[in-house]
């Protein structure tokens, strides 16, 4: 058998803030959303495919002391895309992590920024090269573990 992630299905508390985050940060399209009464969604994606669907059915914010989702991870192509992500992340006001762009850890190059989305849930938006020299937050451990 062969797999791919198909799409990433996430519980909200705010329909319209949090599609209104992903469609700024990460430009998804919307492609598929109701409205309705206790059953409000949407599908978010690029090119028509999804990618990410948000469903409103859950209160207070993401908690990390609980099994479960860890962080969801974003590869684009270059460190000027991430720089890119990074300014939108900061105008958005979003909680970003490290201060900035990071490596993965000592001595790579691969790297990204590290923030969270209005409900907490933990993202990574990341290039496999570009980030050589970048600030390395924990040395005896890959970045995207501890944040």
């Amino acid at each position: 058998m062969t797999f791919q992630i198909g799409h990433v299905g996430l519980n909200v508390s705010d329909l319209d803030r949090s599609k209104d985050f992903y469609r700024k940060i990460f430009g998804f399209e919307v492609l598929v959303e109701s409205g309705e009464a206790g059953r409000g969604y949407a599908f978010l994606g690029l090119d028509g495919a999804p990618v990410l669907t948000l469903w409103q059915q859950s209160e207070g914010r993401f908690t990390t002391g609980l099994p479960g989702l860890h962080h969801l991870s974003f590869q684009v192509p270059d460190i000027e895309t991430v720089r890119r992500a990074e300014d939108a992340i900061r105008e958005a006001g979003a909680t970003l992590h490290h201060d900035g762009v990071v490596a993965h850890g000592e001595g790579m190059s691969s790297g990204g920024v590290f923030f969270e989305d209005p409900d907490g849930i933990r993202l990574e938006i990341y290039a496999t090269t570009g980030a050589e020299g970048a600030p390395v937050p924990v040395a005896t451990a890959p970045t995207c573990g501890f944040f």
